[in-house]
């Protein structure tokens, strides 16, 4: 059942809900706590690993959502792609304007991150952001009691995706 309404022909198949995904890693984090809905936009690292797909990224310690990513089997992350305005004018024939997007959204359930895993996943981060910059700063470059410091600022998770919907 598709809890978004995509029609047949503007669906996207997995694989290249998978790549938009990676191409455009700043996601949407909803999550519920006991009274509301909350969202944190974030930056995300998209990995495939024997079949499955991972989420991984962190919030800021004080961010009240924190508490919500322990176990939680109902997370969704929404990730958006070029979108813009369709002019009647343009067709060749009479139709109503649109808008034309591409968006995935992709459901699962997320679990904090240990130390060391957090470690990794901001390395990860770090080598895919900086790394092709000419003075890019990566893990082993910075002063690790810093890192140890800013660390305390975070909490890292990892949502493993059981399902996706894609427009395009």
């Amino acid at each position: 059942m598709m809890n978004v309404y995509i029609p047949k022909q503007y669906r996207m198949n997995h694989d290249e809900a998978v790549q938009m995904m990676k191409s455009y890693p700043f996601a949407l984090l909803i999550t519920v706590d006991e009274q509301r809905p909350l969202a944190t936009h974030i930056p995300l690292e998209i990995r495939e690993e024997e079949g499955e797909i991972y989420a991984t990224g962190h919030i800021a310690y004080g961010n009240i959502q924190k508490k919500t990513l322990d176990h939680n089997r109902d997370v969704l992350l929404i990730f958006q792609g070029p979108h813009a305005y369709i002019s009647s004018s343009w067709y060749e024939r009479e139709e109503v304007p649109t808008w034309d997007y591409l968006a995935v959204h992709a459901y699962g359930t997320s679990r904090v991150l240990e130390k060391d895993e957090l470690k990794s996943a901001l390395d990860s981060m770090l080598k895919r952001y900086e790394s092709h910059r000419e003075n890019g700063r990566l893990w082993e470059t910075f002063d690790p009691e810093l890192l140890e410091r800013e660390m305390k600022g975070i909490v890292g998770f990892e949502i493993e995706i059981t399902s996706i919907e894609a427009a395009v």
